[in-house]
């Protein structure tokens, strides 16, 4: 019996940008990739929430839950850009959010890798690559958010930060962290931003081939902006700089 090879492409933070989303589902397809994993932050920001979220449904093996998924399923919001959103979203949608796990383990080549959104802390505790080197590696521990259950992973995959990287360790050896960037709203640069892992699935083998690949794509960053000023989105602008741009909302100048 052969051994499973895979490849599994990691897609996070898509923020209601359906244009971005089909172009890299469109590149997976093409690369014959065959399971998908998103890391949540289905909606918010972008003008197509329930169509991201009914098309995460459908393709993706796994869905977890974020930050902006908790924000998007919070009862009586008083931001006026949150609720033209949920009231977009509907009840069923949401309670389908509201259910999503926000971890997940598996074995690929040997390696115990784990998946979340934000953090082992939690899915509004934040992590920079660029943090003191003790608070990387809290990344790969378990606690109360990660669960005991499983051992401790060698490679730990996360998203909510929408800028991109990977970073083997030198201490301790054998440990990868890596951000899979956001799909919808990119803030290391402006295009469309999935990782791709490949390795034997479930396979105990260290001597086993696997790889972590970073893609990066262009897409009709211009169409989604005229989609959301179509549907007199909130927040048009701060959005059509972030994509133009890869300027975070927060840190834009005044119009003046």
């Amino acid at each position: 019996m052969g051994l499973d090879y895979t490849r599994i492409a990691v897609i996070s933070d898509i923020h209601g940008n359906l244009t971005a989303l089909n172009a890299v589902l469109a590149d997976i397809r093409a690369r014959g990739i065959d399971r998908i994993f998103n890391l949540g932050d289905m909606d918010g920001k972008g003008p197509d929430g329930p169509e991201v979220i009914d098309r995460c449904r459908d393709t993706c093996s796994v869905n977890l839950f974020g930050n902006w998924d908790d924000l998007m399923t919070r009862p009586n919001a008083e931001n006026p850009a949150m609720r033209w959103h949920q009231a977009r979203l509907g009840k069923e949608r949401m309670a389908w959010l509201r259910q999503l796990p926000t971890t997940y383990d598996f074995r690929l080549s040997g390696r115990h890798i784990r998946l979340f959104h934000a953090s082992a802390q939690g899915i509004w505790n934040r992590v920079f690559p660029h943090n003191d080197h003790n608070i990387l590696l809290g990344m790969f521990e378990n606690t109360a958010f990660t669960g005991y259950d499983h051992p401790r992973p060698d490679i730990v995959g996360y998203g909510d930060i929408h800028h991109a990287f990977i970073m083997p360790f030198f201490t301790p050896k054998n440990k990868t962290l890596f951000n899979a960037g956001s799909v919808g709203n990119p803030l290391d640069e402006p295009r469309a931003t999935y990782v791709i892992l490949e390795g034997v699935w479930d396979d105990e083998s260290w001597d086993s081939p696997f790889s972590i690949e970073l893609v990066r794509l262009p897409y009709d960053v211009e169409s989604v902006i005229q989609r959301a000023r179509a549907l007199n989105m909130p927040q048009t602008d701060a959005l059509a700089i972030e994509l133009r741009k890869a300027i975070y909302r927060g840190m834009q100048k005044p119009a003046s």
